[in-house]
């Protein structure tokens, strides 16, 4: 299926100081009950987990950096229903959620966050650097862009097997004006390697919006030179996202090579836990709230067509939230690593 075309100039021009700008990616997805309850369960426990999270670091549990998902949550759970067995998935330190997704337990990744040895890298990488080659999920990754190449690098050995594998390679705004980034589109365009790469525009890389950081704010044109297709979507709704992944993976997995996918989405936290966000407004960020929140959106529908109840909904969350709370009871009290897992995965 081949790949929507990009927006004109003349139509990026009129939307570029629209809060939400409208997009040029497929149709939205039709979603069926049980894809609309998935979903909404799948996006309500990468935000919940995310929630206790940032009060274990209050608390003085969880060191180094954390960096939350809060309001992205319906591009990670989009895209991952697009993907079979075998396909890899790699992103930044904004990573959490990816990995909730990806099927990596909330006891593991808990663990991890607060340094006990059950964690999916037995307590050494912290919030950043989780990887779990049963998921297929090969990281987190703190050197920003970093990832990207690494992620092309996937497409490359999945081309070099021979299979039909695909490498779903994120990255955010601030991370697309990396070098690293476009020699890694050079390579990819060259060689037709089977990567989607996924932009995650949340309208500010750090503490600076796009708009003064970025000379060219459609991130889903930054692949044209190299003759990497792209366009932005609906990050917000997971009906959309899920359109996208479709066609995205369609094209990687057919041998047309690589193609961008810029997600228009938001996050509602700071940058990290220790950025009190004063570059915004906080009616900014309650209109994206009131207006556009992704599980908000799935429980509505859910409601209008009587596909569920409150009860039920409400029966969801307590379910997510009981495992929410046991993941964290299990990261506070799982050991530490022992002192000789400090010379284990090293390479010589």
């Amino acid at each position: 299926m081949a790949p929507r075309k990009t927006a004109t100039a003349s139509s990026r021009k009129s939307t570029a100081r629209s809060p939400r700008k409208e997009t040029n990616g497929p149709a939205i997805a039709e979603f069926d009950r049980d894809q609309e309850l998935k979903a909404y369960r799948d996006m309500l426990l990468i935000r919940r987990f995310e929630e206790k999270a940032g009060q274990l670091y209050g608390m003085g549990f969880v060191g180094g950096f954390c960096h939350l998902y809060i309001g992205q949550e319906a591009v990670v759970v989009g895209m991952q229903m697009a993907l079979k067995e075998g396909d890899e998935v790699i992103t930044g330190y904004r990573d959490h959620g990816h990995m909730l997704a990806c099927g990596m337990t909330p006891r593991g990744v808990m663990a991890e966050l607060t340094g006990r040895r059950g964690g999916y890298s037995r307590g050494k990488g912290g919030s950043m650097h989780m990887f779990s080659k049963e998921k297929h999920f090969y990281g987190g990754h703190g050197i920003v862009g970093g990832q990207v190449s690494l992620g092309t690098g996937l497409a490359f050995a999945n081309r070099y097997r021979g299979n039909d594998n695909v490498s779903l390679t994120y990255f955010g705004d601030g991370a697309a004006n990396q070098g690293q980034v476009y020699e890694s589109f050079n390579m990819a365009a060259l060689w037709k390697l089977p990567v989607v790469y996924i932009i995650e525009n949340n309208r500010y890389a750090m503490g600076t919006s796009v708009s003064r950081a970025s000379a060219q704010t459609d991130f889903s044109q930054r692949g044209l030179s190299f003759g990497i297709p792209g366009f932005q979507v609906d990050g917000m709704d997971v009906r959309a996202v899920k359109a996208a992944a479709d066609e995205a993976v369609e094209h990687g997995r057919s041998g047309k090579g690589p193609i961008i996918l810029e997600m228009l989405t938001y996050r509602y936290r700071g940058h990290s836990m220790s950025d009190p966000a004063k570059y915004r407004t906080k009616d900014e960020v309650q209109k994206m709230r009131s207006e556009h929140d992704p599980i908000e959106q799935v429980k509505a529908r859910l409601l209008e067509r009587g596909w569920s109840n409150d009860d039920e909904l409400k029966a969801i969350d307590k379910d997510i939230r009981d495992i929410v709370a046991d993941s964290a009871d299990f990261a506070q009290s799982d050991p530490e690593p022992d002192p000789a897992e400090l010379y284990t995965d090293i390479l010589l």
